[in-house]
């Protein structure tokens, strides 16, 4: 489905920063100055989402998870709830140093909640002092709070999805090194030539962010069905072969009785 100008303009997403802070690699982007304000050209902006969607739900289709990264105040709770609803991972509290590049440590920390988990089912952690209990708690605690949304992430990311590149610039870095494609919502203050995917747009206003995620997100579940599609044709298309041996298998065993 296209995006319509009209919702973006009434969602605020062409609202930029003052002129002073600027990029001049985001010129492309930017329609007009008004009142010492860049206005986003949103008709860029809808032509990038589409982009970016179908890219996304390819990756989506293939069956890699898609990262999504924002820790500033209005953004978390959004990116929080439409990541979870397309079962995606998203990281909105502090960036953890070597998320990406160092992955197997933080594997390492996701299976130490997972044993704490098993601790507490199995009765061990019962047998623990009062003191010590209190200690895997809080560590339990620190683990689900930085690492708790990724811990379905067995591998590395087949994308990353960025809200505000200037304040996430370790995530960008690590997803650079390890040539991980980057989508990303960029404001007028950041420069677009570090993303892969840019979706010019306003990345402080709340209404902004909740209208590109949303179409995001939509991207995705549409990549998402479309391999859930795949796998139950698939899986049809095995059923008649598998009664068609039965049935040649059954008629020789059968002679064999007479």
């Amino acid at each position: 489905m296209a995006v319509e100008v009209k919702e973006l303009l009434e969602a605020g997403v062409h609202f930029g920063h003052l002129t002073r802070k600027w990029d001049p690699n985001m010129a492309p982007y930017v329609y007009m100055e008004r009142n010492g304000i860049h206005i986003i050209n949103l008709y860029k902006t809808a032509a990038k989402i589409d982009e970016a969607g179908a890219a996304l739900a390819k990756i989506a289709a293939s069956g890699r998870k898609i990262l999504f990264v924002a820790t500033k105040k209005q953004a978390k709770d959004i990116v929080a709830e439409k990541a979870s609803a397309v079962n995606m991972p998203y990281i909105t509290e502090r960036w953890p140093g070597g998320m990406l590049t160092n992955f197997v440590t933080i594997r390492k920390a996701v299976k130490k909640m997972a044993a704490i988990d098993r601790m507490k089912k199995d009765g061990t952690f019962n047998t623990l002092s009062k003191k010590e209990r209190l200690q895997v708690d809080r560590l339990r605690a620190k683990l689900e709070k930085n690492l708790g949304s990724i811990s379905d992430m067995t591998r590395l990311p087949g994308a990353l999805f960025v809200v505000d590149i200037k304040r996430e610039h370790i995530a960008i870095k690590e997803a650079q090194k390890l040539n991980i494609p980057i989508f990303a919502m960029v404001d007028t203050n950041s420069d677009p030539r570090q993303v892969d995917y840019v979706i010019p747009a306003n990345d402080d206003a709340s209404k902004s962010i909740s209208k590109i995620l949303t179409h995001v997100t939509d991207a995705v579940a549409g990549g998402l069905a479309e391999r859930k599609a795949e796998k139950e044709a698939a899986s049809a298309e095995k059923e008649p072969k598998a009664e068609a041996k039965k049935a040649e298998v059954a008629p020789a065993k059968s002679e064999e009785e007479e």
